[in-house]
């Protein structure tokens, strides 16, 4: 049997097991519920929404994966400047309100990050939470990664994949000097890139300026810029009867994702990974990354000329490439089968759930510690879209551009629904995706569009198509 018969359904059957399941959407909405009250209690910040972003509204993370939330403080419709030192002084505050009302362990202050925050362990199921004031940017970037999904299904599982892989072999966890998830994404996004035929396109075709210097004025207008402007060149892009398909499948993305950063150790000394472009560039003909002061450079297209992989030492960037390179030699020896194969590319409490131990029942989870835990109902359906609640409408008009050049940022092109500012609500929702039915009771919360939290009593029904988006004539009134 060659190695893609055997690696693919090995590599299904992981995606099958760190999948979210609907309660997995439910939970760390009841978590973000749970930090939403104890911040209505601080003077300080009342009047603040609570919104989540990173993987889990980029819709890339897994069963057991982190939280990432952003606290942002009412200053009317414009976008905030919060300075450093007030962010880190709030967060002391909402720090001392956790330790009062519980619900949570280890929490830590990370006051010195270029982004302070405060991380903390949920009691619900021991879901690591990271609180990060006026975080618009981290938002919008997750939303242009959850966007990219419509381009091509694989983009989502290879990354759910590689950072299942990276965990196994401890590569993934910046406080140890190693890539952080969302580098992991970029390496994923620039292999996409520069793959034959390429799977997606540079992002400056998606978002042709650097998208840090615009969130700026009304919030409500630099998101809507940004959502129309990455619509319009998404679909120019998937709509380019010209572009050639590639049709690799995941095992054969996979083992080229590893040949291409095997040796990423001696390339980082001369080259940098620019998504942007989507190529390698020499980094001393870029003056931007001048002078060279990290192992590596990742560069973050939505906030130039940030690396996103700062935290990577030049010790530990010798042990990432040697685990490409031995996980590369593993999977070509030939000699092998399902459990070595889990033994590579997954952590044991997944190989556990795929493989089915005698202490494994179906109608229970493991939790973040390895155990288990029974669920709120029996026989989950696993997600692979998220749920309505993570979403917005914006109103639409026109139609798309078919200009042959990427669009430009501006207000007439049609565009997404983004997920967004959180609030607190009483609101039921029921969507159809597919053959799959949400149930109400897990749309009990969604965000709408606005700079403060809401209260509603409202009910909303909403059909989704399988474009995952919704449509909204903008009215003329």
């Amino acid at each position: 049997m060659s190695t893609h018969s055997i690696l693919d359904p090995v590599l299904k059957d992981i995606l099958r097991a760190i999948t979210p399941l609907k309660e997995d959407w439910v939970v760390r909405f009841q978590i973000i519920d749970d930090l939403r009250v104890v911040v209505e209690s601080i003077e300080s910040l009342r009047g603040a929404t609570v919104e989540p972003f990173g993987s889990f509204v980029s819709n890339l993370f897994t069963r057991w994966g982190d939280l990432d939330i952003s606290i942002e403080l009412p200053i009317g419709s414009y976008i905030s400047s919060t300075g450093k030192k007030r962010k880190q002084m709030l967060l002391v505050e909402l720090l001392s309100a956790l330790k009062m009302k519980g619900g949570c362990r280890s929490l830590q202050f990370i006051s010195n990050a270029r982004v302070p925050i405060l991380n903390f362990k949920s009691n619900r199921q021991g879901i690591s939470c990271d609180i990060s004031i006026d975080n618009l940017l981290g938002q919008m970037k997750c939303k242009v990664l959850l966007w990219i999904n419509k381009i091509d299904d694989r983009f989502h599982d290879m990354v759910l994949l590689v950072k299942e892989w990276a965990k196994t072999h401890g590569i993934n966890n910046s406080k140890t000097g190693t890539f952080n998830s969302y580098s992991l994404s970029l390496l994923v996004i620039f292999h996409f890139q520069t793959c034959v035929p390429a799977i997606l396109p540079p992002l400056k075709d998606i978002y042709p300026r650097n998208m840090v210097d615009d969130l700026r004025g009304v919030r409500a207008d630099a998101e809507k810029l940004i959502a129309e402007t990455c619509e319009a060149n998404i679909s120019r892009f998937k709509s380019d009867r010209l572009r050639p398909i590639n049709k690799s499948s995941l095992s054969q993305l996979f083992i080229s994702f590893l040949a291409k950063f095997s040796d990423i150790n001696s390339m980082a000394s001369e080259m940098g990974i620019c998504p942007y472009n989507g190529k390698w560039e020499q980094i001393q003909s870029n003056t931007r990354w001048l002078p060279k002061t990290y192992a590596i450079f990742v560069e973050d297209p939505f906030e130039q000329p940030q690396n996103t992989a700062r935290s990577v030492s030049a010790g530990q960037l010798e042990r990432i490439s040697g685990v490409f390179q031995s996980t590369r030699h593993r999977l070509a020896s030939g000699n092998l089968d399902q459990s070595s194969l889990l033994a590579e590319l997954a952590q044991p409490r997944v190989s556990r759930f795929i493989m089915g131990p005698p202490s494994w029942n179906p109608n229970y989870s493991y939790s973040n510690n390895g155990g288990m835990y029974p669920p709120t109902r029996p026989h989950m359906q696993r997600v692979r879209q998220p749920p309505q609640q993570t979403q917005h409408r914006y109103d639409s008009q026109g139609t798309l551009s078919t200009a042959r050049g990427p669009v430009q940022p501006s207000p007439k092109t049609q565009h997404f629904q983004n997920g967004s500012q959180g609030t607190r609500s009483n609101n039921s929702a029921t969507t159809t995706r597919g053959s799959m039915q949400a149930s109400a009771k897990t749309q009990e919360l969604y965000f709408q569009k606005g700079s403060q939290g809401t209260s509603s009593n409202n009910s909303a029904k909403t059909t989704r198509g399988p474009a995952q988006q919704i449509w909204r004539q903008r009215s003329n009134t």
